[in-house]
């Protein structure tokens, strides 16, 4: 409405967020190729806006906590703080190592998607997604195939990470670079000479302009006694009466105002920090820890439910097994059973016509018998025909020997094929019981087979309704949270430990493959810092 102030437009932005930690943000606006913040207690309409319509705001962090996990208590405001972080490194307007840039991309690639899955993230996933700053992808000689298999490693040990840890993971390591959170301002010193100043959550920094990431001079806001500015010309009291005041001139009065406008949030939060939480803030936390503990007893029964399903899943899986399995047994057994029965009706068969073989030979050597009797019995009168006869009978004992012991064979072969019978019946008989037993089985599993599939749909009745749940923190609630945050600052240290040694590990890894001649002024910067073992604390520690 054209009557409302700042504060009216900016609480309608954050009741639509739901954003309480307001402090940190403002609307910024840009004019004359300058930027301004819109002030809360002046009309929207009184300020230097833009003439055309509409006018455009944009909605950002103003001011930067010193330290993200335990300052930034709302999900939201963490959500907010690493989309616009997130953007600042990938428009390199943060400096990032290239190391740094790639675990960080892991974490971002975490957020979206939530757990690794190689069925489902499969290789060129991330093709279209916008993760390193160009200045890296620059630098080496690597294909983007090769960026996402690193980047991919990395993603594959976040899983288990919700999406705002994951990304107060990523804020955690960006709080740590050189350039995180301080607004930078072009200056000149009494002689002159062109400077840089730094505005962040830690104080007011001295720069060379070549040099963003290494202050000269640093002023920490516990050390600062006054701030002034008159004109152009911007002035710095230090506590210590015996350290000199420093001077220095901006272009503009309009970014002198802004200068002063950071300092004083700056200070106020600085100051805030070191006091007791307000009532308020006190609240917001308790909220934010009944919150997460709800929230890692649903992650919990999730995973429980999760586990189960995919027990239940396996269990049916090996069922299933089992029974093609024993389907298949009872197959070559069925198969087994026809071929016995096959065989055995063959052997009968044979064993029939070998006894009616034996019936007859018998008939014959009976027949061969009453032949040599009616021979024997026969008067022969002349001695010739006697030794004919003889001859005869001779020949015929023969034959009869021969007919007999033919009949003996066979009639050993009969009682074999009967004995080889009589074992293709047994066969027969334990193949119809083995068939029988595996039916029985079969049946078996398939009942159970059909109640473990059934498991999974049953499987909510096993977990607690959400509808009944109810939160009672009592004093030993807290203390056992307060330890559980205690061994997670342990676990955090010796991870950081193992971070740094993965980083490392990375930047030797992909060091042969980097192009020298495409190092920026801040890569080179960066390498001689890190050389000297210098990071963003202990330099300001130095300097101030």
């Amino acid at each position: 409405q054209v009557k409302w102030k700042g504060k009216d437009l900016f609480d309608l932005v954050c009741r639509t967020l739901g954003l309480r930690e307001t402090w940190f943000f403002g609307l910024q606006y840009t004019i004359k190729d300058t930027v301004a913040w819109l002030k809360m207690d002046k009309k929207v309409l009184d300020h230097d806006v833009p003439t055309e319509e509409p006018v455009t705001f944009h909605f950002l962090a103003k001011f930067y906590p010193e330290n993200a996990e335990e300052e930034l208590v709302q999900e939201i405001t963490q959500h907010l703080f690493f989309l616009q972080v997130k953007k600042q490194i990938l428009d390199e307007k943060i400096y990032c190592p290239p190391e740094a840039s790639v675990l960080l991309a892991s974490y971002a690639v975490q957020a979206k998607y939530g757990d690794y899955d190689p069925n489902v993230h499969k290789r060129g996933f991330l093709a279209q997604e916008e993760l390193l700053p160009k200045r890296v992808i620059n630098l080496y000689q690597m294909t983007p195939e090769m960026w996402e298999e690193r980047i991919t490693a990395w993603y594959a040990e976040h899983r288990g990470r919700a999406r705002d840890e994951a990304e107060m993971e990523y804020l955690k390591i960006a709080q740590d670079l050189e350039m995180y959170g301080v607004n930078y301002f072009a200056i000149r010193n009494k002689k002159g000479t062109e400077l840089l100043l730094g505005v962040d959550a830690l104080g007011l920094h001295i720069y060379d302009p070549d040099n963003r990431l290494t202050p000269k001079i640093s002023f920490p806001w516990n050390e600062i006694r006054n701030i002034s500015y008159s004109d152009k010309e911007f002035t710095i009291k230090p506590l210590d009466k015996k350290i000199d005041v420093f001077k220095f001139n901006s272009s503009k009065l309009r970014v002198n105002k802004l200068i002063l406008q950071l300092c004083i949030g700056n200070h106020d939060l600085f100051m805030r920090r070191r006091k007791a939480d307000s009532l308020e803030v006190q609240q917001m936390k308790a909220q934010a820890r009944e919150e997460k503990a709800r929230k890692q007893m649903e992650r919990q029964r999730l995973a429980r439910e999760k586990q189960m399903r995919e027990e239940a899943e396996r269990t049916r899986d090996e069922l299933e097994r089992r029974l093609m399995q024993l389907k298949e047994e009872a197959t070559m057994a069925n198969e087994a059973l026809m071929r016995s029965e096959e065989t055995a009706d063959l052997l009968a068969e044979k064993a029939q016509i070998t006894e009616e073989e034996a019936k007859l030979l018998a008939q014959k050597a009976a027949e061969a018998e009453q032949e040599m009797q009616r021979i024997k019995a026969t008067a022969i009168r002349t001695e010739e025909e006697k030794r004919l006869m003889e001859q005869k009978v001779l020949e015929a004992e023969m034959l009869a020997l021969k007919m007999a012991e033919e009949s003996e064979r066979r009639a050993k072969e009969a009682d074999q094929l009967k004995q080889d019978l009589q074992e293709a019946r047994e066969s027969e008989r334990r193949a119809k019981q083995k068939l029988l037993e595996i039916t029985s089985k079969s049946s078996y599993t398939q009942s159970m087979n059909s109640s473990t599939t059934a498991l999974p749909a049953d499987l909510p009745s096993f977990n607690l309704i959400s509808e009944s749940l109810s939160f009672d923190f009592k004093d030993t609630d807290m203390k056992r949270l307060s330890m559980e945050i205690e061994k997670e600052k342990v676990e955090y240290m010796e991870k950081s430990k193992h971070l740094q040694e993965q980083l490392n590990e990375l930047k030797t890894e992909i060091e042969a493959l980097k192009l020298k001649e495409r190092e920026t002024a801040l890569d080179i910067l960066h390498s001689e810092n890190a050389s000297r073992g210098n990071s963003k604390h202990n330099t300001i520690k130095k300097v101030s």
